[in-house]
């Protein structure tokens, strides 16, 4: 648990400045909305927060046993976080095999609140358990609070009309409702949810509704263990603002939008579902009051040849996948590339290869997105680093795709794609128009005539009168457009349309350290989500007195243009990464620095502590 401060007054709350709690149960369970609902409440009071969601690749897993397990966690306080924490404070174990997955990583002496009546014989023989861990010692090094949430869930929705198996599955908000309590959360926000969510079925709103209430009474009127407190969390000192809880997907999907509008456009997203990345779909659809248009692919291939054909229709055609799906788009993205035609594709990475780990993060895909295409065929590749920042970032990804007339890789990950924070909502008025002058004179019109600047081609609408041309994936005569078999012409379109790529360098920020100096001894340098684990690892040690600094790129192609005079001046660079050494060797080859790769490719973030100890680890050589 985190420090406790002071007690607050006569109310026996005890106040702390942050707790990680972490809601466990089988894929039935509702952990994910149980969080999702608890994170609701928690950005309403005021907290900041970051949080967690870990749920199995499975649609309906074996009921029971571990590989059917799923988890929320969330980390909230009344100060700056930046992860949903290393470790659990309070353990919501919903069946045994929760407990079996979960209890290893809860803090010495944190809480434990596990359902009893899930614990049967049967159950404990699906999870792997001899013996009962209830009654043989195992939660002795543990603050344990025993329910038979089962049970009394059922008492509490008696009378509601639904049966057994719906009173049951509303499990979930008893346990939110014990939660608030403990917590000091506000329960209204989730009954409006409910009211709305089932809105044609009165009953089972009544049902989760009941069951919340009685979790939360159950709090208020029971004699708990003198060991289990109620506790209170400040609201953080934020910036001045309207805040909302929002995944990175959330975010991202808004961000496309307003993209769009920067640039005059209409959005055309084409997609196929795939984990993590079908929220994307789900959110855009839901968009078509602003013109956005949604199209449900039969295939990854489709899906990314409908949005190619919206940019050559005069759009912005955006498309996601993960990994596995990218590769099948992977043709389709090199003819956008030798067509020279604006496109945006979302990777939201997950474990692999092949099919890999659905619902595991990782960012294992930075070799694709930069290298993965037939011949020579450099994309700009950007990266966001928090889910709020998947806002900015989507924006930036639409304005290189149609400034540059060229497909552009926005990299995201199972984590960002998941987990939520809370995001300043921003004016959008404030970000600067990028609007698309589309070519409308007859005379001296070729399509593949350049910006002498960005060497960008010029952007003709099927159907203007005067300018109609081919494009296509033949190699294409520089000006005219004409096929051309002709060597020196390949040459020099393959130059040009490599040139075109580096020269964005021109065109976004010189790289800048996210903490600590210019210089000194050692860099800690990342991108994508291992944001938060690293900045809050570096501003540990730098408080300890510790010379490091850390650099987060956005831009992983092509790279800011002073990134190497940046990185030489450190003694050491280290770079954290989720996969097996794909930035490092970028840098690598890019740099000729010595860098050093710190992989973990367990399908999990980054610990803070794990970077602690390997950060303090290289200071001491």
């Amino acid at each position: 648990m985190a420090t406790k401060l002071k007690p607050t007054g006569d109310t026996g709350r005890k106040e702390i400045d942050s707790v990680v709690i972490r809601f466990a149960g089988d894929s039935g369970d509702g952990m994910q909305l149980t969080g999702t609902q608890f994170t609701q409440s928690t950005a309403l009071m005021g907290n900041d927060l970051a949080t967690f969601p870990d749920f199995p690749a499975e649609i309906r897993a074996p009921a029971g046993t571990t590989y059917g397990v799923s988890a929320f966690q969330i980390n909230f306080a009344s100060f700056d976080i930046m992860t949903p924490g290393d470790q659990p404070d309070v353990l919501v174990a919903m069946n045994p095999a929760a407990l079996k997955v979960h209890l290893r990583d809860l803090t010495l002496g944190g809480t434990v609140i596990v359902n009893t009546g899930a614990f049967s014989d049967r159950n404990l023989q699906k999870a792997g358990y001899a013996a009962n861990p209830l009654e043989d010692g195992t939660l002795e090094p543990y603050r344990a609070l025993l329910i038979d949430i089962s049970k009394l869930t059922l008492a509490a929705v008696e009378g509601t009309g639904v049966n057994q198996k719906e009173a049951l599955r509303a499990k979930n908000l008893w346990t939110l409702g014990l939660l608030c309590w403990m917590y000091d959360r506000d329960r209204q926000p989730t009954i409006e949810w409910l009211k709305t969510r089932f809105a044609k079925q009165p009953d089972i709103a009544d049902a989760n509704i009941a069951a919340l209430n009685a979790g939360h009474a159950y709090g208020e009127t029971a004699e708990l263990p003198s060991e289990i407190s109620t506790y209170i969390v400040p609201k953080a000192d934020v910036a001045p603002g309207t805040y909302r809880a929002v995944t990175g997907t959330e975010s991202a999907a808004w961000g496309l939008l307003v993209g769009a509008k920067k640039a005059g456009l209409k959005l055309f997203f084409g997609s196929y579902p795939i984990t993590p990345a079908s929220p994307l779909l789900h959110i855009l659809s839901n968009l078509r009051q602003y013109g956005v248009v949604t199209f449900q692919a039969e295939d990854e291939i489709s899906a990314v040849c409908s949005a190619l054909g919206a940019s050559y229709a005069g759009a912005i055609g955006i498309t996601s996948s993960s990994g596995p799906g990218i590769a099948l788009k992977t043709e389709a993205i090199g003819l956008a590339f030798i067509a020279e035609l604006p496109l945006v594709i979302v990777n939201s990475q997950r474990g692999g290869p092949s099919t890999g780990l659905p619902t595991k993060t990782e960012q294992s895909d930075l070799y694709q997105a930069v290298f993965g295409r037939n011949a020579d065929s450099p994309l700009p590749v950007v990266a966001s680093c928090t889910p709020g920042d998947c806002f900015d970032t989507a924006i930036e990804a639409v304005r290189l795709a149609v400034k540059y007339m060229t497909p552009v890789m926005f990299l995201t990950d199972g984590y960002l794609a998941n987990a939520a924070e809370p995001w300043l909502i921003p004016n959008v008025d404030d970000y600067a128009e990028f609007p698309v002058e589309f070519a409308t004179k007859v005379e001296g019109f070729h399509p593949y005539l350049r910006d002498e600047k960005t060497l960008a081609r010029s952007w003709a609408v099927p159907g203007t009168p005067g300018l109609e041309h081919r494009i296509g994936g033949i190699e294409k005569s520089y000006d005219t457009g004409n096929i051309s078999y002709e060597p020196d012409n390949h040459h020099k379109m393959t130059k040009v349309r490599a040139q075109k790529v580096l020269n964005i360098a021109d065109d976004i920020p010189l790289q800048t350290v996210s903490e600590g100096k210019e210089t000194g001894k050692l860099a800690v340098v990342g991108w994508g989500s291992t944001f938060g684990a690293i900045e809050q690892a570096v501003r540990r040690c730098r408080t300890a007195g510790l010379e490091v600094s850390h650099i987060h790129i956005r831009h992983i192609w092509p790279l800011p243009r002073n990134l190497g005079d940046l990185l030489a001046g450190f003694d050491k660079v280290l770079v954290p990464e989720m996969n097996n050494g794909q930035l490092v060797t970028l840098l690598r080859a890019q740099y000729l620095v010595p860098a050093e790769g710190l992989n973990q490719i367990s399908g999990l973030p980054f610990k803070v502590s794990d970077l602690e100890r390997e950060i303090r680890a290289r200071l001491e050589d």
